[in-house]
Order: C-alpha cells, then sequence, then structure tokens
C-alpha cells in the first residue's frame, strides 16, 4: 500500500488514489478536477520525454503554462510501460488505486496488456474510465481525434460563427474539455456505485458522443422539428433579442427571455409602441421575425454609449452584459470576489483558472503545482517497497 503522508490530500475526494495515463487535454482536464476535488493523482509519464503538452510554448520559467494549467494537484511517475518490469511496478500501483483514466486510441492499453481485463483481475474495485475520440467501438473506433475534429464532426463548427460565413471552431477546446468533465461524472458515479456492489467497472467515453450531448436543443430541435440548425452568430434560435448589439462605442450582450423582460426593455429604451406592434408580440413571434426587429433595436442601441445602456438595462431588471477580452473578464469585479484566479503554488507568482465548485461544507484543498518530469518517482518506487539499489537498477535499465 503506497505511503501516502507526502501527498495527503483533503476535501471530499480525499483518500481516492487516481492513476493517471492521460496526455494533452482530454484526460489532464479530469485528472486535474479529481485532484482539485481532494484526490491523489499519480501522473505516469514517459521517460525522458512526458506528457507531449510539456514542450508546447508559451513557457514560464522553462515549464510550458499549458501543461502547468491542467496537471496541478498531481504526481509525476516515469515509468516505460512497453518493458515487462515497468508493467509490473505499474500493476503495483494500480493495486493500490481507486480509479485509472486514460485517453490513447481504443485497443492501445489492450495491446499492452493493460486493458480493463487485464486490471480487474489486479484490482477487482477499480473504476476505469477511457476517453477516446471515437470510443472503443465503431468504425471510427482507432482514428486520432483532437478538438477540432470532434467539434467538426459534431456538427458544433456548423452552427457557429456569422451567417453564410464559414464554419467556426468554438474558441475554448470543448472537444476535449466536455470529454474530460463527462468522464469526471462516470468516475464519481462508478465509486458512488462501488460504495454498495463492492466492484468497479469500465466507463467509456468519447470525445464525439460527448460533443453531440453538448449540442442539445441543436440536436433535439433537428430531430423532433425537422429543422436544420444554421450558424447564427451571437443570436438564439429560438428566442429574441437575444445577442449582441454595438453601442455608440462598445458592444453589449443583451437577452430577453420573458415577455415581462421584454416590456420592461422597450419602456427603457423609449421604444414602448413596439409593446403593441403586432409582430411582437411574444418570444416566438420576436424570433419569427428577428430580421425586423434587429434594425431597430440597433439604431436606438447606437444612440448611447455602453455603460450607459447597462445602467439602464440593470435599472430595468434585464439581463445584459459587456463582451469582456479575457483581460477585461479577469479583471470583473464579480470575477475577482469570487476568486476565479488562483496563484499556484502561492507566491509562485503562476496565475490559473480557479475550480469553479464551491462547497462550504467541504472545502477543497489549496491546489498543488504541477510535477516536474519525474519528480515523485523515488518516492513512489519507495513507498512500493522497491529498495535504492532496484530503483537505481530500474533507471540504468530505462524503466524509469
Amino acid at each position: 500500500m503506497l505511503n501516502t503522508d507526502t501527498q495527503r490530500r483533503e476535501g471530499p475526494l480525499a483518500g481516492v488514489r487516481v492513476v493517471d495515463l492521460t496526455h494533452m487535454l482530454a484526460g489532464p482536464y479530469s485528472t486535474w478536477l479529481l485532484g482539485a476535488l481532494g484526490a491523489e493523482v499519480i501522473k505516469i509519464e514517459r521517460p525522458g520525454k512526458g506528457d507531449f503538452t510539456r514542450v508546447i510554448a508559451p513557457f514560464s520559467e522553462d515549464e510550458s503554462i499549458y501543461f502547468l494549467s491542467v496537471n496541478r494537484n498531481k504526481r509525476s511517475l516515469t515509468l516505460n510501460l512497453k518493458e515487462e518490469k515497468g508493467k509490473e511496478i505499474f500493476k503495483k500501483i494500480v493495486a493500490t488505486c481507486d480509479v485509472l483514466v486514460e485517453n490513447n486510441r481504443a485497443g492501445a492499453m489492450d495491446r499492452l496488456g493493460l486493458g480493463y481485463a487485464d486490471l480487474k483481475a489486479v484490482n477487482p474495485r477499480l473504476v476505469y474510465a477511457s476517453i477516446s475520440g471515437f470510443g472503443q467501438d465503431g468504425p471510427y473506433r482507432h482514428r486520432p481525434c483532437f478538438d477540432v475534429v470532434a467539434q467538426a464532426m459534431s456538427g458544433m463548427m456548423s452552427i457557429t460563427g456569422e451567417p453564410g460565413g464559414d464554419p467556426c471552431r468554438v474558441g475554448a477546446s470543448i472537444g476535449d474539455i466536455g470529454s474530460s468533465l463527462f468522464a469526471a461524472i462516470g468516475i464519481l458515479a462508478a465509486l458512488q456505485k462501488r460504495t454498495s456492489t463492492g466492484e468497479g467497472g469500465f466507463i467509456d467515453v468519447a470525445m464525439l458522443d460527448c460533443q453531440l450531448a453538448l449540442m442539445e436543443n441543436a440536436i433535439a430541435r433537428f430531430l423532433n422539428a425537422g429543422e436544420t440548425p444554421r450558424a447564427l452568430g451571437s443570436r438564439h434560435p429560438l428566442i429574441a433579442p437575444f445577442q449582441a448589439f454595438p453601442t455608440a462605442d462598445k458592444p453589449i450582450a443583451v437577452c430577453v427571455d420573458t415577455n415581462e423582460q421584454w416590456d420592461r426593455m422597450c419602456r427603457a429604451m423609449g421604444l414602448e409602441h413596439l409593446l403593441s406592434d403586432p409582430r411582437f408580440p411574444t418570444g416566438s413571434a420576436r424570433n419569427a421575425n428577428h430580421a425586423e426587429l434587429e434594425p431597430l433595436l440597433r439604431e436606438v442601441f447606437l444612440t448611447r454609449g455602453r455603460d450607459a445602456w447597462l445602467d439602464m438595462l440593470e435599472a430595468a431588471d434585464v439581463p445584459a452584459s459587456p463582451i469582456n477580452s479575457v483581460p477585461d473578464a479577469l479583471n470583473d469585479p464579480q470575477v475577482v470576489h469570487r476568486k476565479m484566479v488562483v496563484e499556484v503554488p502561492e507566491g509562485s507568482g503562476k496565475r490559473f483558472a480557479a475550480v469553479p465548485i464551491t462547497m462550504p461544507e467541504a472545502p477543497l484543498p489549496a491546489e498543488s503545482p504541477a510535477p516536474r518530469l519525474g519528480e515523485h518517482t523515488d518516492a513512489i518506487l519507495a513507498d512500493l517497497g522497491f529498495t535504492p539499489a532496484e530503483i537505481g537498477a530500474f533507471r540504468r535499465d530505462a524503466v524509469v
């Protein structure tokens, strides 16, 4: 059993041990979150190379900011899983763990002799999560996949961007992050199930599947109403006005979801006559007649600056917002108040987006920095019972 005194974690997942065989983003984001919730995460990396993202610019003090951002709250152990001794060590680690997360192509772990069936024999309580581009079965199971591929194949890019423009990738890597979040949810569900059955289980998460799930009403509208979704810019496909508008200086976003909000917005803008206009009595009618409504609103929004409109709309209790840049968003008073930027470790100057979960009755532990490559190899092997001489031999034989 590993001695975790040097990596004791607090939080709701304290006591859960995760072996992390993930790389890039679909996977590391999931294990970062599990670690942030209090799990102990042991990241297995290739000797001498490590996670592919360790060499992606930009860098901070010779460390990849990309890698640092999603590999917090982990320890790093290098291990050559193509060597039999490496597999033997790996299985000893798995025997002590609750969860394994990997994001290789389907079949890769089976070819190593480290698939779910192999490791279930080592640890029947193991929750084994596989994240891949297309899942463990189907005609595309062996294909490589990255974020833009998942977004493109799912139809996400076809509904993103301006009408008539080129298809656009969503600015954040939701293909990767979506699968990481669904994997984390599946892991937590499997751990809960294990409390009653005593057995672990296998979780199969595909990036393409997750993108389809995230498209919610676009999928439902096509399947049940026969409507093919298309790119609408900042507009909502069912609600109007629900979009960005230019003002005399900077643009704003406005959302009018109910007739009560429509009434208040029209009065705030001096457009009371639109309340009796037969084209705009309901949300559905406003959406159907959007091409006639938008110019009327744009003309008025252009008469004042952003801040004036935001003050007026807030006073009328109409949802509206500035369209922030990333620096603007990070300096927003609400974001600052919610402490959504965290310095890891404290005093280092390295800052990242914080965990967006607040649990007053089960506070999360302070985040720990991403590890150097192989930083904890000797300590973890020693905890497994290997002697310094054995660890030295592993290094000479390029096992670790």
